[in-house]
């Protein structure tokens, strides 16, 4: 078999899987006290008879040796769900072995009637590693063969009987391995896909909020300072209505994004990053179009554009902010206090983005004072989808 990522493994073709034991429910099957009914089922039809037979004409102590170790062996039957706990391995094994020799034992005292193995083969098939069960239960019906071929019986019949029988119960009890392995396996999925779409939700809500806030902070700071001064009440008010309509937009993103319909363009974060950064006084050096950007790569770049101009505005008190574009990277450097310090998770969050268009984000102190953030994609990669993944890393602010 070929081996992929992320594939379940479920098949005998599979060296692992011959030696692994049967995995843990998860489903709603049968119980083992259920069962304890059910396989009276399975065992009345074949002991009454047999029980009936020992009794007539009166028992003998060998007769009595054969009661006692068939009611032992139809009561290991009824109840080996019971005896096999996932954590006592070694009880399962003992357990096992013990049930196959009682019944090797009930063939060879009750006439070589090979039909009464079919319990332990049974029982083995679905208590032990596949490996295991094919090793002991195939060496049961070899020494019950060779008996057959020694007392010189040549009517095979009933054994072939019995080695169909056993050959299909070894493989439902794989068929039922495989559906627990399928099952576990859809539960993970089921789990990661929650896991990751919580991710792609609180990133993306933290990148418009972060973003928003802190251009309306900057907007209602500067407005509270005019009109503090009495100066320009004016501007004032332009300022209070920008920020009343920022948070009209934000709300409104936040809706879209809960709602999967939100889209991240880079004109847009241009745009906004330009009335930001006039907000917060700082003069700024930004591209008019952004046309010469791949399409493909302008989403992934609205986000670093987003994320890095967030970042001066909150920790750098830079004076001069430029940004530069080409066909497949970005600059954003500024004239702030650069100091080096651990990446944080917004910085951890871009980085992430641009590993998923096969591209590399820089950000690092530049060498003559303030912060250099760049991301390239190479030449090389193809980018052919502009949105991102659904199921996206979670990041926030660095």
């Amino acid at each position: 078999m070929n081996d992929y990522p992320g594939r379940v493994k479920t098949g005998l073709n599979n060296r692992e899987n011959w030696w692994s034991d049967m995995p843990p429910r998860t489903g709603s099957g049968p119980q083992p006290a259920k069962w304890a009914v059910v396989g009276l089922a399975f065992v009345l039809p074949s002991f009454i008879p047999t029980a009936v037979e020992l009794t007539t004409g009166g028992i003998t102590a060998e007769e009595l040796v054969i009661a006692g170790l068939l009611l032992v062996y139809g009561a290991c039957y009824l109840l080996f769900p019971f005896a096999l706990p996932p954590s006592r391995r070694k009880t399962t094994y003992v357990f096992s072995v013990l049930m196959l020799l009682i019944g090797l034992a009930l063939v060879f005292l009750h006439g070589n009637n090979p039909y009464i193995l079919i319990y332990a083969t049974a029982v083995l098939a679905f208590s032990l590693p596949p490996a295991w069960a094919l090793i002991l239960d195939g060496g049961a019906l070899l020494l019950v063969l060779g008996v057959h071929l020694i007392l010189g019986k040549d009517d095979l019949g009933d054994l072939v009987a019995v080695v169909s029988i056993t050959a299909a119960m070894f493989f439902m009890a794989n068929l039922v391995r495989a559906v627990r392995k399928l099952e576990a396996a859809n539960q993970e999925i089921a789990t990661l896909a929650v896991a990751g779409e919580r991710e792609r939700l609180a990133r993306d809500l933290h990148d418009i909020l972060g973003h928003s806030l802190t251009t309306i902070t900057v907007k209602a700071g500067l407005a509270r300072r005019m009109l503090e001064s009495g100066k320009d009440d004016g501007r004032a008010l332009e300022e209070i209505r920008e920020v009343e309509g920022l948070t009209r937009s934000a709300l409104s993103d936040i809706r879209a994004t809960v709602s999967e319909y939100r889209e991240v363009s880079l004109s847009a974060e241009l745009a906004g990053a330009r009335a930001a950064l006039r907000a917060a006084e700082i003069d700024a050096d930004l591209p008019h179009a952004v046309d010469n950007v791949e399409p493909g790569l302008q989403r992934t770049f609205g986000y670093v554009l987003r994320e890095a101009v967030t970042n001066v505005l909150r920790h750098s008190e830079a004076k001069r902010v430029t940004v530069r574009f080409g066909e497949r990277w970005l600059e954003i450097e500024d004239d702030g206090q650069a100091v080096e310090a651990p990446a944080g998770n917004g910085l951890r969050g871009l980085t992430e983005r641009l590993d998923a268009v096969g591209g590399t984000l820089e950000a690092a102190p530049r060498p003559g004072g303030g912060w250099l953030v760049r991301a390239e994609v190479p030449a090389t990669v193809v980018v052919s989808d502009p949105r991102a993944p659904f199921t996206e890393p979670a990041g926030e602010c660095a």
